[in-house]
């Protein structure tokens, strides 16, 4: 789980938002500033930046979002352009280049603009007439100036809800200068799913009924049924055309599962057995001091409660050895150190027997001790 209080690497790279949800405020939290040093742009997709805006300046609710249709301020043909994605860190918006190449295995690199320079497509709309005009014509319109109502937390749809509107337009629309236009949000596809193939379960098997547990008494004034033996519970698992007494017409239920399905490595559960073992090694020493306090030979009662302290160490030292030997035999270590020496030991044997086969071919200048020749 990501901590709650500042950004990590996983956020900075998976910082483009493809869908116009507003689960969570992440993009809030402050970003370390060695964060973005050792991510490089090459390995990521095309489109990402280690670069942040500051806390300040980031926006909280964003009212253009992945499906809108926007064009860019100063842009002198207001081309519409189609979001597809944002970036909540950057305040950008990214739209679809249709002139980029399509070579980069990274994915297609898409245009960015700052939120502030976008301004939301409401459609096209017919001006009133002016003086001199005959004919009425259909101009698109956009949202100069953006409303929104108070957001809602959704809890069935767990996430952020609100309505966003046009206070202001561009050209100015006469009937809705005191009205607000609604900008509906872009309307998410659904997901495809592909068609079953053999390998999928159907339905009709998911739903079908292949246990049914075992008629317990509901009343407490019947008796509790009783616990099998381990015996009757293993024969009763493994032996199908066995009919347990202990469970009626179904198959046994589980014993003690509580045992296999927690974890052991809990807090709680490694917390227990440290305690086992800090009784263990207490007890130890109380037995030490006893046996040496009933025998003092001669000894003070603090130099005996030290001679008791010693072998108490000396004890727990042996033990401790004794469980890394243990540990090390249920590990394989034996097992490999036994075939280490075994290997040593045949290679010695080959290195004997190669020696021992080797012949040498007469040169001129051989000589052989004297003491060799047979």
């Amino acid at each position: 789980m990501p901590p709650t209080n500042r950004l990590v690497a996983y956020d900075l790279i998976h910082a483009l938002t493809r869908t116009s949800r507003t689960t969570n405020f992440r993009h809030l939290l402050p970003a370390p500033k060695h964060l973005g040093e050792n991510l490089q742009a090459s390995q990521y997709t095309a489109n990402f930046s280690p670069e942040t805006v500051p806390v300040k300046d980031r926006i909280k609710w964003w009212n253009i979002v992945p499906g809108d249709q926007i064009r860019v301020i100063g842009d002198e043909n207001s081309v519409i352009h189609q979001v597809t994605a944002i970036n909540k860190l950057r305040n950008r918006v990214y739209v679809r280049d249709e002139t980029a190449p399509q070579k980069d295995p990274r994915g297609a690199k898409e245009k960015e603009f700052h939120y502030s320079s976008c301004q939301l497509f409401l459609g096209k709309h017919e001006l009133p007439l002016k003086p001199g005009q005959t004919e009425r014509r259909e101009v698109p319109v956009f949202a100069q100036r953006i409303g929104t109502s108070p957001p809602v937390w959704n809890t069935f749809l767990r996430r952020w809800v609100w309505e966003r509107f046009a206070t202001k337009t561009t050209p100015v629309l006469l009937e809705s200068r005191k009205e607000r236009i609604p900008i509906p949000w872009p309307k998410e596809k659904a997901p495809t799913h592909s068609d079953a193939t053999i390998y999928d379960t159907s339905k009709e098997e998911v739903s079908k009924v292949t246990y049914k547990p075992p008629p317990f008494n509901r009343t407490l004034r019947e008796p509790l049924p009783r616990v099998p033996t381990e015996s009757e519970f293993l024969r009763a698992m493994y032996n199908p055309s066995y009919t347990p007494s202990f469970s009626g017409s179904q198959p046994p239920v589980e014993q003690y599962l509580f045992r296999e399905l927690s974890n052991p490595h809990s807090r709680a559960k490694k917390m227990k057995r440290w305690q086992t073992a800090q009784r263990a090694k207490r007890d130890l020493l109380n037995q030490y001091m006893d046996e040496e306090l009933k025998h003092l030979n001669g000894r003070t009662r603090g130099e005996a409660r030290a001679e008791a302290a010693f072998k108490w160490r000396q004890a727990l030292a042996k033990d401790s050895k004794a469980r890394r030997i243990m540990r090390w035999i249920r590990l394989g270590g034996q097992a490999r150190f036994e075939k280490k020496i075994r290997r040593k030991v045949r290679k010695e044997e080959k290195k004997k027997q190669r020696l021992a086969a080797m012949v040498l071919t007469e040169e001129p200048n051989q000589i052989i001790p004297k003491d060799l020749v047979v």
